[in-house]
């Protein structure tokens, strides 16, 4: 089992925690930093994962790191999400971590704007890392807010396409050529989909907003956009048209697959996003948007289908940047508070660098690599469908949300407006992004 159950979750409910960053306390590499790492020592690794899978996984890194680093002691502690996370940094004292992982990418502009977590660029510098030879581009974006880079990636997410091949057959759909572009992706949505009743017996994807992983952020990575803001830091949901063309998009969708009420109640009878019940699992939904951490739920379900798995559809008029996904994983910090900054560095360090390390923890979980290295190892172990993801992660247009100071407070607004448009309460596309966008400018105004 992968990261996943957590960090989707904590992702949608960033907004409910994202208040106890405001007072936290800054602090920075050189003010507490004066820890000899060649000293006997103990530091404390707070994690959000949970299951014995993935708790052995941790266990396992931290274990080769204190071998190559006998005298740093890890203390770990596991299942800590944002809340726990954001009252223990607010809070300060002894009591609380010297490294922190986190599944929220979307926080790092609060982690950062704040100082809830310790600048890292005198560590990088004194060790005189060269991140762009060692991360992607995007992984590095998303890991650093205005020009302050206080986490770096700890393994990374690749979005794409699952699909029912064998639902394809009997469809009359070649399962061998999935759909490239989104007027495709209808034409095999609707023939996919089989009718019972006022309900379905199968249906070829889940497009409401309420579906599992299909959030505005996830459809947006596949339209030419330019950004979730200018370069004032103002909303571009109303200035930038690919906005109302997804939007647009997703709701003819909606309409052509039986409408939202339709669709909602069919929804309410999915079994859990992270259980054996799984829609797709079960045959329900013949499409759907996930992760590369799906491939082993999907063994672990044994599902009696032939999966396969592609790349997500693009915009009709951007087919020659197929491929392309939406990118997000883990982040690591330090936090400020720490009296031990220069060990905790040395794990972090570690964690997020170290090619062996890296590698055996993405075998371990089954989450893509994050360093440009461990991309390219041979000694990484994964199902041949896996590659997909990779080639995601690698595509030069592949895309991850932006950072905000008030976090992901701004993709929550643009979720809510969007829900409301795919309902038909809003009838008004243009004026309502036009409202959506002066909504986040004021939250994000009012954050500062």
């Amino acid at each position: 089992m992968s990261a996943r159950p957590r960090r989707a979750v904590a992702a949608l409910a960033a907004t409910a925690s994202i208040a106890l960053f405001a007072g936290a306390c800054t602090g920075s590499a050189g003010t507490k930093a004066s820890d000899d790492p060649k000293a006997e020592t103990t530091i404390t690794f707070w994690h959000g994962w949970s299951a014995p899978a993935e708790v052995k996984a941790i266990e396992d890194n931290v274990a080769r790191f204190t071998k190559a680093h006998p005298n740093i002691k890890v203390k770990v502690v596991g299942n800590i999400n944002d809340d726990k996370l954001g009252q223990a940094l607010r809070a300060g004292g002894s009591n609380g971590p010297d490294v922190v992982a986190s599944f929220t990418t979307a926080n790092v502009g609060k982690f950062c704007h704040t100082g809830a977590l310790a600048d890292l660029k005198p560590f990088v510098e004194k060790d005189k890392l060269d991140l762009d030879k060692i991360f992607p581009k995007v992984l590095q974006d998303y890991t650093q807010f205005e020009g302050k880079r206080c986490t770096l990636p700890l393994l990374s997410d690749a979005y794409g396409l699952y699909y029912n091949k064998d639902a394809f057959r009997e469809a009359g759909l070649d399962p061998e050529a999935p759909p490239k572009t989104w007027s495709e992706f209808t034409t095999a949505a609707k023939a996919l989909t089989k009718a019972k009743g006022d309900s379905f017996e199968r249906l070829g994807f889940m497009p409401n907003y309420l579906g599992y992983e299909t959030v505005v952020s996830h459809y947006m990575s596949q339209w030419g956009h330019g950004g979730y803001f200018d370069k004032d830091g103002k909303s571009t949901a109303a200035s930038d048209p690919a906005f109302a063309e997804m939007m647009t998009y997703q709701k003819s969708l909606v309409d052509a697959l039986g409408g939202f009420q339709k669709l909602d109640k069919y929804r309410t009878t999915f079994g859990d996003e992270w259980g054996a019940k799984h829609p797709f699992q079960t045959g329900q939904v013949a499409m759907q948007l996930d992760g590369e951490w799906r491939l082993n739920f999907i063994k672990d379900a044994k599902v009696p289908f032939e999966v396969g798995v592609a790349p997500l559809p693009v915009a009709d008029d951007e087919v020659a940047e197929y491929g392309k996904g939406y990118l997000s994983g883990t982040i690591m910090g330090i936090a400020p508070q720490s009296e031990k900054q220069n060990a905790a560095w040395e794990l972090v360090k570690y964690m997020t660098t170290d090619t062996e390390a890296v590698v055996n923890f993405a075998n371990a979980i089954g989450n893509v690599p994050s360093t440009l290295d461990a991309l390219k190892s041979p000694d990484l172990k994964f199902d041949a469908r896996f590659k997909t993801f990779l080639d995601i992660a690698r595509h030069p247009k592949s895309t991850t949300s932006d950072g905000a100071v008030n976090g992901s407070a701004y993709q929550d607004t643009l979720q809510k407006f969007a829900q409301q448009y795919e309902k038909g309460q809003v009838s008004d596309l243009k004026k309502g992004l036009a409202d959506t966008a002066a909504q986040i400018d004021r939250d994000i105004a009012a954050a500062k």
